[in-house]
């Protein structure tokens, strides 16, 4: 199934349907699926919370419309005063602390910049540290979203 995908995706790439595209496709499928495998997922002990996954990814879709909004007025009217801080991390599982990362750095005016992920850490790189209050609240914000994944993963 993988490979039909993966033939269908480069017929749309290419632009035209020909046997020429179709052939390609499957030797850059077969190529890349058994030649360059990717690893299993580690998600052996994953338990998804159907309801907790909906409020998570509602919350989610809120803050990004929050933070762009935000965003695009300190482009208009302000210049922003950057920080870089440490945040811990609780979550356990490096499949869910990926699914952490990507999804904050995905909403603006925040960007992991760095993972420890020995000691379950993040370094961010917060666009308005105008004050203590703001820093404050990004922690908070953060340990909001690390409760909702928690919550929704283990």
């Amino acid at each position: 199934m993988k490979i039909l995908w993966t033939i269908v995706l480069w017929v749309m790439l290419m632009g035209e349907l020909t046997i020429g595209n179709v052939v390609a496709g499957l030797l850059v499928g077969v190529f890349v699926h058994y030649v360059l495998p990717l690893p299993k997922l580690p998600i052996g002990q994953l338990r998804i919370h159907v309801g907790s996954l909906i409020i998570l990814i509602a919350q989610w879709a809120w803050q990004l419309v929050v933070a762009s909004i935000q965003v695009g007025w300190l482009a208009l009217w302000r210049t922003p005063h950057s920080a870089i801080i440490k945040v811990p991390m609780r979550v356990e599982s490096e499949f869910v602390f990926t699914i952490a990362t990507s999804l904050y750095n995905l909403q603006p005016g925040g960007t992991v910049t760095d993972i420890d992920l020995a000691n379950r850490t993040w370094t961010v790189h917060l666009l308005d540290a105008s004050s203590h209050s703001k820093i404050d609240k990004a922690f908070a914000e953060i340990a909001e979203f690390e409760r909702r994944l928690i919550r929704t993963f283990e």
